[in-house]
């Protein structure tokens, strides 16, 4: 943004918004524009060769009023009087001659948790470019089993402006990075793929620095040697430990959802009605901190303009909070929490994740995993899925071990782990002292919306989930 305002620098400013959306919002109850541009930038280098580089820059504004439980959205590519009055008038129709109360609004923030940096800036394409090829020729250097090695960068900053009704406004730039390593070796006819990646609000400068990059290149190659090694996963019920950080991405999914605001309103979540329960095992606390610096889930703002907080969500196994855009918190009589979210300005908001994190405890990592009489020891996740309405989600496992009598044995291959969400947090029997959040490589997708999420949590024991597997 050249000035303080975005929509002063490519509309036609703040009054003439303001005006327009105080005429929509006559007898609504909440709405807002929210104005956006978009730098981005991507870079992937494949097989020894710079397989494709792209650089896009957009804009928009979505307009939203909302009446009732009912929301009115319009949006468009230009950001002009004509295209925002058209707004107006259809996202108007949410009224239907209702006649409301219009919510007050956020309280300013001044606050900002990153710097206006924009990554595609600097470093320069060659410099960027040269870095792949770098990481590619390095991998290979290491290890004459890798035959094929993927690289690739990626970054933007979004500038953003939320004007709400009396022209009141807030506005920022949040940068984003990222890198990814692929790698794979071959052995004896048998090849595996593994990587590593690490990203936040930030510039490129901290991850791409040599030492940064190498130690993500070499935990790939290492899960990637691994996994060269790994016999067939068993099938059955028993003991499972997660590691820190990454796994708690199966967390994320099988719990984290079903604590946002929205299903709890609707009651189509698992956790709908059960406020001051015992939901999770004793020693399970979780929020959701959208105020971490320069992670990648974090906002000084969400994308109403609501200022983010640190929520608690289920403190010592009682379940004491949810997730709240203005919508759902206003029609639920709670405050909201700082987690409306939007993929970008061609969608309306709704209750996300930020970074959503189980706290640490006082067991000894180590000893977790020696306290397990025959089950598996899982460090490392990729992708899987989850049915809020009744808990049950699927996890794939990339990296993880046989453990019998606490002692840690072959690496299982294809292990997958099947359960319900709320029956494994009430089957939670240690927890590390070993927090550790994610590299910053999380996306979570919700209704056809993605946007950037952290996570994070320690060792944890659980005593009973089903593997699915094709050993005995």
């Amino acid at each position: 943004m050249k000035g303080d305002s975005l929509i002063e620098d490519i509309g036609p400013g703040v009054q003439v918004a303001a005006r327009i959306l105080d005429e929509a919002l006559v007898g609504a109850d909440d709405g807002e524009i929210y104005v956006e541009s978009v730098r981005s930038e991507s870079f992937m280098f494949d097989d020894g060769r710079l397989k494709s580089a792209s650089f896009d820059t957009g804009q928009g504004f979505g307009l939203r009023v909302v009446s009732g439980e009912t929301s009115g959205f319009a949006h468009a590519s230009e950001v002009s009087e004509a295209a925002l009055t058209r707004a107006a008038d259809a996202a108007s129709a949410a009224k239907r001659g209702r006649s409301g109360s219009l919510a007050v609004g956020p309280t300013p923030v001044n606050r900002r948790l990153y710097a206006d940096v924009d990554p595609t800036d600097s470093p320069d394409f060659v410099t960027k470019t040269n870095l792949l090829a770098e990481i590619d020729a390095w991998c290979r250097a290491q290890d004459p089993r890798v035959v094929q090695v993927s690289a690739s960068l990626a970054g933007s900053r979004t500038a953003v402006e939320i004007i709400r009704a009396g022209g009141a406004s807030v506005s920022e730039a949040r940068p984003l990075v990222r890198i990814n390593i692929s790698v794979t070796m071959e052995k004896d006819g048998r090849r595996e793929t593994a990587s590593a990646g690490a990203g936040g609000r930030a510039s490129y400068e901290e991850w791409i620095q040599p030492e940064r990059w190498k130690a993500l290149a070499q935990r790939a190659m290492r899960k990637a040697e691994v996994n060269l090694e790994a016999i067939p996963a068993p099938a059955g019920e028993m003991e499972v430990v997660l590691g820190p950080g990454w796994p708690a991405v199966l967390l994320h999914e099988a719990v984290g959802h079903g604590l946002e605001g929205d299903f709890n309103r609707k009651g189509s979540s698992l956790y709908s009605g059960k406020m001051g329960e015992q939901v999770a095992s004793k020693g399970v606390t979780i929020v959701d901190d959208g105020t971490i610096a320069n992670r990648r889930g974090s906002l000084s703002f969400d994308d109403e303009g609501t200022q983010t907080q640190r929520t608690t969500l289920i403190e010592d196994g009682i379940l004491v909070g949810y997730m709240q855009d203005r919508l759902n918190s206003r029609l639920m009589g709670v405050a909201a929490t700082g987690n409306g979210r939007r993929e970008s300005y061609a969608h309306a908001p709704m209750p996300r994740m930020t970074n959503t994190l189980m706290l640490g405890g006082q067991a000894d990592p180590e000893e977790i995993v020696r306290s397990i009489k025959r089950g598996i020891w899982a460090v490392d996740f990729g992708g899987g899925q989850v049915d809020i309405t009744n808990g049950q989600f699927v996890f794939q496992c990339t990296e993880a071990y046989m453990v019998e009598d606490g002692k840690v044995g072959a690496p299982v291959k294809n292990a997958t782990l099947i359960g319900h969400g709320p029956t494994v947090l009430n089957s939670v029997s240690m927890i590390g002292n070993d927090f550790a959040m994610d590299d910053g490589v999380g996306t979570c997708g919700k209704s056809g919306q993605s946007v950037p999420v952290g996570l994070g949590q320690p060792t944890l024991k659980i005593d009973a989930i089903t593997v699915g597997g094709a050993g005995v």
